[in-house]
């Protein structure tokens, strides 16, 4: 702590420069905001401008009139979220809109053709599990016919009846469930389970039956006919009439 002569000292020096002496004793408090002052400031008389501040930011805003707290903090959950445009927060969403277009919107006609196809597949399915599961080929009595046809037409050999017969044989399977599916990019796979689970069972339970992969092959170009040509009569239907 300097001692008193050396303050006396340095107020000769701050003198011989032309600077005012320092005051002596404790420094007084600023003289308060006249009352016109403080009301234009929005501080009131005796109030820091510090204090002022950090009670406008720690005060919550009141709630309406006649609403508790509680709700009043509740957002609005009608209003869209910050920092997404009203006209994007209204737009529902098109998932959610089933049949929102007229051209798939599903009709009396095709409720009728799905059932349809339904009672046709049911009756589909137990004759080609007969055919598959009948102990001799089905074809062992139409020896002589078949003769008869090659005769005439030596290019229809017995294998290549045998092969447009198989394809013939599946051309309902790929249609009735084209009908059906709604998503028929499964009218070939379950066509290939059917046809080589039928081959498999022939292979491994009946004796006389002869499986073949073109059978296979057969029976899924069949299926795949019968898929395009739900596909056309669809493309036929929809076409704009002419006046």
């Amino acid at each position: 702590m300097p001692q008193p002569a050396d303050d006396e000292a340095l107020d000769a020096a701050l003198r011989e420069l032309g600077i005012p002496p320092r005051p002596v004793g404790p420094i007084p408090p600023k003289p308060p905001l006249p009352a016109t002052a403080a009301a234009a400031s929005g501080v009131s008389a005796g109030e820091s401008p510090v204090t002022r501040a950090h009670a406008s930011r720690s005060a919550p805003e009141d709630p309406a009139p006649g609403v508790p707290r509680a709700h009043a903090a509740r957002p609005d959950p009608a209003s869209p979220a910050a920092g997404v445009p009203r006209a994007h927060a209204a737009r529902p969403d098109p998932a959610n809109r089933p049949h929102s277009d007229p051209a798939t919107r599903p009709t009396p006609e095709s409720h009728a053709e799905s059932r349809w196809a339904r009672t046709a597949l049911g009756i589909y399915i137990a004759v080609l599990t007969l055919i598959a599961i009948w102990p001799v080929p089905v074809d062992s009595g139409a020896g002589p016919l078949i003769r008869a046809i090659t005769r005439v037409l030596p290019v229809v050999t017995h294998a290549r009846l045998e092969f447009g017969a198989n394809i013939l044989l599946f051309v309902p399977l790929g249609a009735l469930l084209a009908v059906i599916l709604a998503r028929r990019y499964l009218v070939v796979p379950i066509a290939f389970v059917t046809t080589v689970g039928i081959e498999s069972v022939q292979a491994l339970a009946l004796d006389r039956r002869v499986p073949s992969v073109m059978d296979i092959i057969a029976n899924v170009t069949g299926a795949c006919l019968g898929l395009l040509l739900v596909g056309l009569v669809e493309w036929w239907r929809s076409r704009p009439q002419r006046p």
